[in-house]
């Protein structure tokens, strides 16, 4: 059964005992021959949803992919997990790309990743007509669209290869994308009837900081020594600042490069690779270029300026550990960046896309400067909520606040608006209060005012986090999103006429150090050990160290120090290929420690058999014995399926899962006996068990569903075969 086989290729192959939230379920429906849009945050394994059906299909499972830099390192990861991936881009030779050719219509090719560009290559129009493929994955769908934020052209290009390759089907991924991007992804890719699978976009293993950028770069390499040899990417706004901070880090004792679309692609390739192999743990690169960097363990993502939107930033920050492991995210926020981005949007001709590119900003700069959780903002941006007010992992949540009397200030602010004409945003009122001379201010005769100048010992910054604690109080609001300006609220005007006093909280200054919570108590001498091994097994391979194994597989080895290939095969990341390769080495060095400090293999912990049923089904609760009982009740697939809220392909596979644990269930009323009879030839003639052969003996006019139905029959009627017919 199909269902079993993803199982049993999910530890086999990649090493990892049970599927990710909502994993299970993609695969199953694509598996079914149905078309998909998921929409999955960076490090909830998305590329598992179509690398397992890849291995499971009849054909190659062609990958459309932006990132040229990014192919190598996931068929570098494929290989070496016993998958046949190949790659096909700009950077080959006519040689090269005749020889993946040849491997894919000889059939020695599970997945082929490709630039969008390649699609109009004549050459490889004709090798599609050629090859049998299996499945379209659309990587970084979000680009597709006009709307989103990292529009690429070239990916217009798909629907060429929807006609060259019709009736396959179609998975599009991205880990950004709005409602609006998520329509647009939709129409332009022709998946009107497919299903949509929406993760929660929350990164809980991710804390996320936001830090006036005053004396930042002393601020910086403070935030980086500590583990100045574990992996970190800083984001820059130009080229320039990024050689010269790169410059000051290395300076400063750090080992770091930068990385930016300026440099030769020989010094770019070889920056990204020493940054890959951990030869060079810091990157300083350009938010504009972005990376195409599939690493999982860079444990620092740093913004030293102001991102262009939400969308930019959460893509950029998922880039943190993607291990699952706790990694930082900390941002240098000062509102002058906001007219290095100004500039830029100023340069854009088209009206509707530059009033987009200026809410987004908008957007970027009200998270930036907000006093409230910083998880809860991105949560809500991409429609999500979060269950209660403190998260726990960001600088608000993680800030003690103290209590202020905040009467006079806020008389003075309110006052302020109302003079002004209740027409200008937070900065001008802000200069105003301050006594600022800038030219604008005083060609208003704004400096005539009775409350020019009366905060003038207050600093600006100060000035604005009392114009947000305002707002949240409700006594200020804003008023539009493209340019907004304050306007005082009825409580507002009570507040004044009434001379009320105002107490509130705000956030210390200074946020505590917050110490980072390990998930394992390991032993960092031996988790060093193995990360120097790892390094050395990795050069000598000549691929990434996270190819090897992952942090996470090394913390596991630290704290259990497991002695034999059955334990070293119970690590999370050890499949059935690596073990064959890598125990020996590995397990040589853990043995070697222990006996060095005299310490014993720990026991790995079980999964309690509940939790292990939530993971895989990606639900709470016994979800396979509630379908069975209402199966055994007499109710429909479709039946059962609405009254669960759950996909009739979902219903579908638990009933195979039951049946392939020795349930006895009696499909044969919910399919006709002569459509049963014809599906069971089939299986006959094409000589397994896969769904796909037998539809193509088929026709269309029977369902993915009714041949799975039907193999669940014939697989219980093997088991009995009085019950057979």
């Amino acid at each position: 059964m199909q269902q079993n086989q993803s199982l049993d290729l999910l530890k086999s192959r990649f090493g990892y005992d049970d599927f990710l939230p909502l994993q299970e379920e993609i695969v199953s429906h694509v598996l079914a021959g149905k078309d998909a849009l998921v929409v999955m945050p960076t490090g909830s394994g998305k590329s598992m949803c179509y690398q397992l059906p890849a291995l499971l299909l009849d054909g190659v499972a062609l990958v459309v992919s932006p990132l040229i830099s990014l192919m190598k390192d996931q068929v570098d990861a494929l290989k070496a997990n016993g998958v046949r991936a190949e790659f096909i881009n700009s950077t080959m030779t006519a040689a090269e790309v005749s020889r993946v050719h040849v491997q894919g219509l000889a059939g020695r090719l599970d997945i082929l990743y490709v630039a969008p560009e390649r699609l109009t290559v004549p050459g490889f129009r004709n090798f599609l007509q050629r090859v049998e493929v299996a499945l379209i994955a659309v990587d970084e769908a979000h680009c597709i669209s006009e709307w989103g934020h990292d529009f690429r052209p070239e990916y217009r290009n798909l629907d060429i290869l929807r006609g060259d390759v019709p009736n396959v089907p179609t998975i599009a991924l991205t880990a950004t994308a709005t409602g609006r991007v998520q329509r647009d992804v939709v129409e332009h890719l022709g998946l009107e009837g497919s299903r949509t699978f929406l993760a929660s976009f929350d990164r809980p293993n991710l804390k996320y900081f936001v830090r006036p950028k005053k004396r930042a770069r002393r601020a910086l390499v403070e935030a980086l020594r500590p583990d100045g040899s574990t992996p970190a990417i800083v984001y820059c706004f130009s080229r320039k600042g990024t050689e010269e901070l790169a410059a000051d880090l290395s300076a400063s004792g750090l080992k770091a490069l930068p990385y930016h679309a300026g440099l030769e692609d020989d010094v770019r390739r070889d920056t990204q690779e020493r940054f890959i192999r951990d030869d060079v743990p810091i990157i300083v690169a350009t938010i504009a270029f972005g990376m195409g960097i599939d690493k999982p363990d860079v444990r620092t993502v740093v913004h030293y300026d102001l991102p262009k939107s939400i969308e930019g930033y959460y893509q950029e920050t998922g880039r943190a550990g993607r291990d699952g492991l706790p990694s930082d995210c900390v941002f240098f926020y000062s509102y002058g960046d906001k007219m290095k981005q100004d500039f830029f949007i100023d340069q854009i001709e088209d009206p509707a896309e530059q009033k987009n590119a200026r809410l987004k900003l908008a957007k970027m700069i009200e998270m930036s400067e907000g006093v409230t959780c910083r998880r809860a903002f991105l949560l809500d941006y991409f429609g999500e909520s979060m269950d209660g007010d403190n998260c726990g992992g960001c600088d608000v949540c993680l800030t003690e606040g103290e209590e202020f009397d905040a009467t006079d200030a806020a008389q003075k602010v309110l006052s302020a608006v109302i003079r002004t004409g209740q027409r200008f945003g937070a900065a001008h009122v802000a200069q105003v209060l301050r006594g600022s001379r800038s030219k604008r201010l005083v060609e208003l005769c704004h400096d005539q005012l009775t409350v020019y100048g009366i905060m003038r010992d207050t600093s600006g910054e100060e000035v604005r986090d009392l114009v947000k604690l305002f707002t949240e109080r409700g006594l200020l609001e804003k008023v539009g999103t493209e340019y907004p300006t304050l306007r005082v609220t009825p409580a507002g005007h009570t507040f004044l006429t009434a001379r009320e006093s105002l107490i509130l909280t705000r956030p210390r200054r200074e946020a505590p150090p917050v110490p980072e919570v390990q998930p394992l108590d390991y032993d960092d001498v031996l988790f060093e050990r193995l990360r120097v091994l790892r390094k050395r097994l990795a050069d000598e391979r000549d691929v990434p160290a996270f190819v090897i194994f992952g942090d996470r597989a090394l913390r596991e080895m630290a704290a259990y120090l497991p002695q034999s290939e059955e334990s070293f095969a119970r690590i999370n990341g050890v499949g059935t290929q690596k073990l064959a390769q890598l125990s020996d080495a590995f397990l040589a060095m853990i043995q070697q420690h222990a006996h060095e400090k005299g310490l014993a293999e720990r026991e790995l912990p079980a999964l309690d058999p509940r939790e292990t049923r939530r993971r895989r089904d990606g639900i709470a609760g016994t979800t396979l014995e509630e379908t069975r009982r209402l199966f055994m009740q007499g109710l429909s697939i479709e039946q059962i399926a609405s009254q669960r809220n759950l996909a009739d392909s979902t219903v579908l596979s638990h009933l195979e899962r039951l049946a392939d644990a020795g349930e006895n269930l009696d499909v044969a009323h919910l399919m006709q006996q002569d459509r049963f009879e014809k599906i069971a030839a089939a299986f006959r003639e094409a000589g397994g068990e896969a769904l796909r052969p037998v539809r193509g003996l088929l026709g269309k006019e029977y369902s993915y569903e009714e041949i799975s139905l039907a193999r669940i029959r014939i697989g219980q009627a093997v088991s009995r075969p009085t019950h057979l017919g």
